[in-house]
């Protein structure tokens, strides 16, 4: 299982990458792993607000479907488009294909979240 030390991650199987206030959103490998193959991502709408822990979307594979939920807090300001379309490119690469961009609006929030270490423990 594939965990980048870089990122932070929670419980629900998400991770997020800050860079220059923003965040970037996806899911692990462990998740992607778990659902099979991804058939379809119900995208949010940019400008919406999401909030730490709370729902932002779903995720539907071969064999289950499942909520994701926001590891931080704030605005979106991108959505991953390319996962209308392609929604297997989660399988291919979960770390590379993020799913929503949010302007982070506090960034204590990630003392909440999972080092890499801790995720890895977490999965097992």
């Amino acid at each position: 299982m594939k965990t980048p030390k870089e990122l932070y991650y929670t419980e629900s199987h998400e991770w997020v990458k800050v860079e220059d206030g923003f965040a970037y959103i996806g899911i692990t490998d462990y998740a992607q792993d778990s659902l099979g193959e991804i058939v379809f991502v119900e995208l949010p709408e940019e400008n919406e607000q999401v909030n730490q822990f709370e729902e932002f979307a779903a995720i539907e594979s071969v064999k289950a479907a499942s909520d994701l939920n926001s590891p931080v807090s704030g605005v979106i300001v991108a959505v991953n488009e390319e996962l209308d379309d392609n929604p297997e490119l989660l399988n291919e690469d979960p770390y590379e294909n993020w799913i929503i961009k949010v302007e982070l609006e506090d960034e204590t929030e990630l003392n909440k979240l999972m080092n890499a270490e801790e995720y890895k423990e977490h999965c097992e």
